[in-house]
């Protein structure tokens, strides 16, 4: 199982939401390829990045930075934040980021996103952001009236590599991760799921990795990292060991 750490970014500094609320972000560096580095060390092959603003935008805001992490970076970037166009997505893979992460997109024009699925095979990753059970899109700022599992399905046998599940409701409050949801999407569809809202400790990684022959392949971790109630290289260890 996967442990990717986060890198989200606002205005060009290294932030984490509360529940995806743009006004309770906390800043935890400026300089976004140093925090890379300091994962790459502990042991990281992959990262996630979301450019916060982009996800608002509609397109690339912190270009700048989501290079300079690219450049910086030894592994896979997965990245994620107001990718809409055909243009934004080859432009990225051309830079060198390994997977892109769509989400309003999905929602929207399906359609879209399972073209890019099939033009760039394992390089699409579908963000399933929920509330209440419900997908919200445009950085979580509106709330459909699609079921999670719903979206989900759409995108079975498209190609897609994985769908990123998210709790929004527990984003970045290190409530621990929503398990039981997660594990069910993972069991409904065919599509690994990634885990992501709420990482607190090890124990979550503990449990997600039991699931892994369920379809869980990987889980996203952002604040318990920054505050130090998560040690990177054991979770990693401990992923590993899925």
């Amino acid at each position: 199982m996967i442990v990717f750490p986060a890198i989200d970014l606002k205005a060009g500094q290294v932030v984490r939401l509360a529940e995806g609320d743009m006004d309770r972000a906390t800043v935890y560096g400026d300089n976004p390829a140093a925090q890379a580095l300091i994962f790459a060390e502990a042991g990281a092959h992959h990262l996630h990045v979301v450019d916060l603003d982009g996800s608002f935008a509609g397109r690339a805001e912190n270009a700048q930075a989501v290079e300079a992490i690219v450049e910086a970076f030894p592994g896979h970037v997965q990245l994620g934040g107001g990718i809409r166009t055909r243009e934004a997505v080859e432009g990225w893979f051309d830079l060198g980021v390994a997977r892109v992460v769509m989400g309003s997109a999905a929602l929207k024009d399906p359609d879209f996103v399972k073209d890019m699925a099939r033009s760039f095979p394992g390089g699409i990753v579908v963000a399933v952001d929920a509330k209440d059970g419900l997908v919200a899109t445009e950085g979580w700022a509106d709330v459909s009236d699609v079921p999670v599992v719903d979206l989900a399905r759409r995108f079975e046998d498209a190609g897609v590599a994985s769908l990123l599940f998210t709790d929004i409701g527990r984003d970045g409050l290190l409530k621990g991760v929503n398990i039981d949801a997660t594990v069910e999407l993972a069991r409904q569809v065919d599509i690994p799921v990634i885990a992501s809202g709420g990482v607190k400790g090890l124990d979550d990684i503990h449990v997600l990795s039991m699931h892994a022959e369920e379809g869980i392949e990987g889980v996203i971790t952002g604040r318990a990292l920054y505050e130090g109630r998560l040690d990177l290289a054991a979770a990693i260890a401990m992923g590993n060991r899925a």
